[in-house]
């Protein structure tokens, strides 16, 4: 039947009207699970971008350390490398920016410090700066699509792109062709080719990525684009950092080498040292005069053998001559010294000039010029025993005066064990702990402070050993009306419930008395200590 012997009633209208509508919501509705997937990989993208920028980091490192080490051979290619950071930097930051922009202006607020997350506002983005921005409307498409398309936001930014791209591919030789070719598909910001589902229309690179897209979606892309710049920077970076050595001629900063066995020898024994060119061309040897003499080269090295008869410091040297490709013999002067001293020792403790009875006492032993695995140390008056670089002495017996504590140090030289020196030390009785309550030995406490105390510490003041005293026994004594005066037993370092319902009676001024403390050390000592004694405030 025709459509016009069929008129719409006025209801039948209404209803095709709304069903236009629905359909059209329906269309820039997007689903909540591919809101939250968008979510997910956003965050994962931030994470990424981090990671990257830690690894990029310590590439930067290197190329502060490697300058400290040779200024002139990588100045140039920091120089690069901190222009390729500053662009990167400054186009990275344009980005976090343009997505701060976008989710404002689509009613984004800042979090406080005081808002707690709920489950059903999970979507939020951090500024550069650290502050948390929760964003409203994630499915939000208008805002995107006026910012990035209509106001041309996406057009600058691949502008600033193609920018970025261009300044840091200058950098590249043009031999490495691969590298060009990376960070070009990289940073790729050609417009995608026309499809014929979509009416073969061409798309531009912008409208490609920001058009009709929501919110959330948007700052996914952008984190990518951020990743792929962070990308660009590592490839570039490590790169230039490689151009160092790769730039370097060979032979270009030849340096004379001397090795000595020590540059401290015993008095009569002999000082030897290895004089050699490193990187020599191993089809010709260079030519060495020690003290205008020439001497024999083998295997590339000569070997200066010096005079140890007597002590003092002895200066030596000589010149290196090598032959250049071009034919021309370079020359190349070294100077060195070494001491020649008599067979000394030296023993220091390393946190007190005495010894403590009862306690490892770490100490340090060391003969200039001999490794501390050819030392022997004996000690009498106890015992000493390695522990990694240093030794730990334990003393048995009480030796104020130091008459008979020595240590006596022998060291294996040329296969030979030599007594290198002795010492006498002091052996002390550690010192007794002090009394202590809330951190005070004595003086004024409030009543409140008192009653939240456990007990009685047993403190060592300004003792740098690592030295436990545990209270065993301690009285506690008060005067009441009248002036008697009752004491209250504790046989452990903590307070009876009897002597804490006592602390409750106290009024101001009341003097709280504390004596016959004994207290026990995990020297296995047993101390009395003075006592002392609180005034209620």
């Amino acid at each position: 039947m025709g459509v016009k012997n069929c008129p719409e009633t006025a209801r039948q209208k209404m209803i095709n009207m709304m069903y236009i509508v629905l359909t059209a919501m329906l269309a820039l509705n997007v689903a909540a699970e591919v809101l939250e997937a968008f979510r997910v990989v956003d965050s994962s993208l931030t994470q990424t971008i981090k990671t990257v920028n830690m690894k990029n980091s310590q590439v930067y490192s290197s190329f502060e350390q490697a300058y400290a080490e040779n200024p002139a051979k990588v100045q140039e290619w920091k120089q690069k490398a901190d222009l390729v950071k500053a662009k990167t930097d400054s186009l990275i930051t344009k980005i976090w920016q343009l997505k701060e922009d976008i989710v404002m202006t689509s009613g984004g607020r800042l979090v406080t410090p005081e808002y707690r997350l709920r489950a059903d506002d999970p979507f939020f983005i951090n500024e550069q700066t650290g502050d948390t921005i929760k964003i409203q409307k994630e499915d939000d498409l208008n805002t995107p699509s006026e910012m990035m398309i209509t106001q041309k936001k996406g057009y600058y930014l691949k502008k600033d792109i193609e920018e970025y791209k261009n300044s840091i591919i200058s950098l590249i030789n043009e031999d490495d062709v691969d590298l060009r070719k990376a960070i070009l598909q990289e940073l790729n910001t050609s417009d995608p080719p026309a499809k014929l589902r979509d009416g073969g229309e061409r798309k531009t690179w912008e409208v490609q990525n920001f058009e009709n897209k929501p919110l959330i979606a948007v700052l996914t892309l952008l984190s990518k684009v951020q990743i792929d710049i962070k990308n660009a920077e590592s490839h570039m970076i490590n790169y230039l950092y490689a151009q160092i050595d790769a730039g370097s001629f060979k032979f270009n900063a030849l340096r004379a080498q001397v090795i000595a066995n020590s540059n401290v020898v015993l008095q009569g024994d002999e000082y030897t040292a290895e004089i050699f060119l490193a990187a020599i061309d191993t089809t010709q040897y260079p030519q060495v005069y020690i003290n205008n003499k020439l001497v024999e080269i083998v295997d590339g090295k000569a070997i200066y053998r010096g005079n140890t008869n007597s002590p003092g410091t002895f200066k030596w040297g000589g010149l290196i001559k090598y032959k250049t490709p071009a034919g021309i013999y370079q020359n190349y002067p070294f100077e060195q010294e070494y001491q020649v001293t008599p067979p000394s020792v030296t023993v220091s403790a390393t946190k007190m000039n005495v010894f403590y009875k009862g306690l490892d006492n770490p100490v340090d032993v060391a003969v200039p010029g001999v490794p501390k695995e050819n030392l022997r140390v004996e000690m009498s008056n106890g015992t000493i025993r390695a522990s990694g670089k240093e030794f730990l002495v334990r003393p048995t017996s009480l030796d104020e005066l130091g008459r008979k504590t020595t240590i006596s140090v022998y060291a294996t030289i040329a296969g030979t064990e030599r007594l290198m020196g002795t010492t006498q030390w002091r052996v002390k009785q550690v010192p007794d702990p002090v009394a202590q309550i809330a951190g005070k030995t004595g003086g004024n406490i409030r009543k409140e402070e008192l009653l939240i105390q456990d007990g009685v510490l047993a403190v060592l003041e300004d003792f740098l050993f690592d030295l436990n005293f545990t209270i065993t026994q301690f009285d506690i004594s008060i005067t009441g009306a009248g002036g008697f005066v009752s004491t209250w037993k504790s046989r452990s370092n903590r307070f009876t419930p009897a002597q804490k319902e006592q602390f409750k009676r106290l009024t101001i001024n009341t003097i709280v008395y504390i004596d016959n403390i004994v207290a026990k050390g995990d020297d296995g000592t047993t101390r009395s200590l003075t006592p002392v004694s609180f005034k209620i405030r």
